[in-house]
């Protein structure tokens, strides 16, 4: 039996090729090294794709998207990262299927993962809530009822290009809808409907998209912590 030592272990933990330390936070806190892009009161790290500043409001410690006043993004640009985002999708009875609280995280401004009340609420597959939008369905449905806060945790990487800026790997997600996995790791083979028109090979900004209906006045669509480790 080969003997090692207590002190061969200690100089083992040692090495500088340790992984860094990271305070991982908690329910309403970011992880150390994140980037927070909302942190309950400003909308400072936001704009509408056209330049102006973010019109949506701030309420209770949440974005409030103003139906109508159009998406907002990120100014900073992201390549692979893994990204957290709460929503609440508004209480509206009277609509159905891809009308019933509809809106969208897109990553790098290009790739549409679907926001929708899918609770109860039957739609096509690739359409529903966590769904890479006409791409890949989620495995399962983990919404909660419309009003509740839930979570999406991304897992994302970029699409790999070479010198030329020829795609030689799309870019691939896994995603986590209220802690469940729905989507695992799977390949977004080109930009979804909406994209903004930029290379596959380009670091991009996080968008949200407006939902525009005059039912979601009173209740309306909401997000809260939002942070992004880039990877």
């Amino acid at each position: 039996m080969r003997f090692v030592s207590l002190l061969g272990i200690a100089a083992a933990w040692a090495q500088p090729d340790a992984p860094r330390p990271v305070d991982p936070g908690g329910a309403e806190q970011a992880p150390s090294d994140a980037i927070v892009l909302f942190d309950g009161g400003s909308l400072a790290a936001w704009r509408h794709p056209d330049g102006r500043a973010a019109e949506w409001a701030v309420e209770d410690g949440a974005m409030v998207c103003k139906s109508g006043k159009g998406d907002i993004q990120t100014m900073q640009k992201f390549g692979s990262a893994q990204i957290h985002v709460e929503f609440s999708t508004p209480d509206m009875p009277n609509a159905t299927s891809q009308a019933k609280g509809n809106s969208g995280v897109y990553l790098q401004g290009r790739y549409e993962i679907q926001v929708l009340d899918s609770y109860k609420n039957p739609t096509y597959s690739n359409g529903s809530a966590a769904a890479v939008y006409g791409q890949h369905p989620p495995l399962v449905n983990a919404s909660k009822p419309p009003g509740q806060w839930q979570t999406y945790d991304f897992v994302f990487h970029a699409a790999r290009c070479d010198a030329d800026g020829k795609v030689e790997q799309p870019a691939r997600l896994t995603l986590h809808h209220n802690g469940v996995l729905v989507q695992d790791n799977v390949n977004i083979s080109k930009p979804t409907p909406g994209d903004d028109g930029t290379s596959m090979c380009e670091n991009g900004p996080i968008r949200l998209q407006d939902h525009f209906h005059p039912d979601v006045k009173d209740t309306p669509l909401k997000f809260r912590n939002l942070w992004v480790r880039s990877l």
